[in-house]
């Protein structure tokens, strides 16, 4: 893989059999941003600590990201930080508005709903139980991104049978080499 790729987990971290960590095993050019809650993250910390990343990173780099991560990503790019991603592929995002999301918002709540500075997709699942397939598509008009319903997946993870998801890998890659040209 020739991109910089940043992956933002969801909340309770990606599990050793999420394609998000299955990934970071096999391309080792994609870095996790850490976080010291994943159980209760709180906004703030965590846009600080994205920031920190992409400071860190050799140029500007894609965010992949996965349910909280991606409001994470959208509170990231209208944080007022001087720093850029190059773009973002954000998947599976989570409502955090909605009444079944289960924990408390902690500040992530409203989701920004302008558009992002950066080129970006949203992935979305017909059946997620964390947003419904109109507010996934409300997510990406408002973010300017494209829209890629992938069917019925669930939350797109290991609990829904999206381990190492190949077609996900796919879109990363295919975004990665537009990006380039």
């Amino acid at each position: 893989m020739d991109c910089d790729v940043l992956t933002l987990a969801g909340l309770w971290n990606s599990g050793p059999q999420h394609w998000q960590t299955l990934w970071e095993a096999r391309h080792p050019q994609l870095r996790r941003v850490e976080h010291r809650d994943w159980n209760n993250p709180g906004r703030d910390e965590w846009v600080a600590e994205l920031d920190a990343a992409v400071g860190a990173s050799s140029g500007a780099p894609i965010l992949v990201a996965h349910s909280l991560g991606c409001i994470l990503a959208a509170h990231w790019a209208h944080s007022g930080s001087p720093l850029r991603a190059a773009g973002a592929v954000l998947v599976a995002p989570s409502d955090v508005e909605a009444a079944s999301y289960p924990i408390d918002a902690n500040g992530f709540a409203p989701v920004p709903m302008t558009k992002l500075p950066f080129p970006c997709i949203v992935v979305a699942s017909s059946d997620d139980p964390f947003v419904t397939r109109e507010r996934a598509r409300a997510f990406a008009d408002a973010w300017g991104a494209r829209f890629v319903e992938i069917g019925a997946a669930g939350h797109v993870n290991a609990d829904s049978g999206h381990g190492d998801w190949p077609e996900g890998e796919r879109i990363l890659l295919d975004f990665c080499a537009e990006l380039r040209n």
